[in-house]
């Protein structure tokens, strides 16, 4: 019987043992290991939410309607905070890239100072992420939300360069809080295990009576028509929906109620851009340990700057998912 024994490529390429497998340090294959597996995970949660939107898509909200939104700056301008927080993630990826370089040519003073701008620019796309989430969780407008679930918004025509248009009205200017007295409830007062959050400024009744005292406004709902756009209703059918099926005031979206539409929206929304945001943030703490140790001269003593090159790979990775992340919510 032949034994046939394997031998190591004579040319190189074939990994004969060591801890350098691939030419590539154990630290360095740890990084991509965990990259891959994480990266499988935010796989998951896009395609779940890719499933849950084709189910529902003749319910989910228009990104274009929903974040519209630029601090200091009142108006309607979809999508440009958003391709701003964009355009500040990657450009932190080029300063990463540049800081990895420098460290390979032994560079400190540029190491240093391209690490200082990946780290700020980490924290403005946190910071506008934060502001982002509180403008969405507020709202816009209001809705009134349906017995059967579904969201009806308000609006009214108006003439913009001779063309008649539809334009969302937010409740409150149309609708005079009642002084009818409401109690929280509590869990004395009923089921121990139901709980309610802050109650609403206004009541289906004062959305009632504001919309027979203005006669220009109609109801929008949440379902797209043929033409992608959502169906506005009739006067008479406006009122009738309100009044008949007019559950709860709606004021902007949190993982139960979401103003613009599917409320399954706004659970996604929170969940992946959240978990997206706490790699964001742990990158940020990576990246700013790795910082100090840069200018302690911990790198240069040890004569090579691979943390740098580490922590880079994982910095990539996280404005890599962003950019799936941005095409799935904003742009498809």
């Amino acid at each position: 019987m032949n034994t046939t024994v394997a031998t190591t490529d004579t040319d190189g390429k074939t990994w004969g043992g060591g801890n350098e497998p691939l030419k590539a340090s154990y630290g360095k294959m740890m990084m991509w290991f965990f990259i891959v597996s994480d990266a499988l995970t935010f796989s998951g949660f896009l395609a779940a939410y890719g499933f849950s939107r084709f189910k529902f898509i003749d319910a989910w909200p228009i990104a274009d309607e929903v974040f519209t939104h630029i601090p200091f700056f009142h108006g309607n301008y979809p999508m440009i905070y958003v391709a701003f927080m964009t355009f500040v993630l990657i450009m932190s990826s080029v300063t990463m890239v540049l800081a990895v370089d420098a460290g390979h040519h032994m560079n400190k003073k540029k190491v240093t100072w391209y690490m200082f701008l990946t780290i700020i620019g980490g924290i403005i796309f946190v910071g506008s992420q934060a502001w982002e989430w509180n403008t969405f969780i507020k709202g816009d407008f209001g809705a009134v939300q349906t017995k059967g679930g579904n969201i009806l918004q308000f609006g009214e025509y108006v003439t913009v360069d001779g063309e008649k248009t539809f334009k969302r009205v937010a409740i409150s200017d149309f609708t005079t809080a009642g002084h009818t007295e409401r109690v929280a409830h509590e869990g004395k007062n009923g089921l121990w295990f139901i709980g309610e959050g802050t109650l609403p400024v206004y009541q289906v009744s004062d959305v009632v009576k504001g919309m027979e005292a203005n006669t220009d406004v109609l109801v929008r709902t949440q379902i797209l028509n043929e033409e992608g756009e959502k169906t506005i209703l009739s006067r008479a059918e406006s009122l009738k929906q309100i009044k008949n099926n007019g559950k709860a005031v709606v004021q902007g979206a949190n993982l139960q109620v979401n103003e613009y539409g599917s409320p399954l929206f706004a659970d996604f929304f929170f969940f992946i851009t959240g978990f997206h945001g706490f790699h964001v943030v742990s990158g940020i703490v990576l990246n700013i340990i790795i910082f100090f140790n840069v200018v302690l001269g911990t790198y240069e003593r040890r004569k090579s700057y691979e943390m740098v090159e580490k922590v880079g790979l994982y910095w990539h990775f996280v404005d890599l998912v962003w950019v799936f992340v941005f095409t799935f919510f904003y742009l498809v």
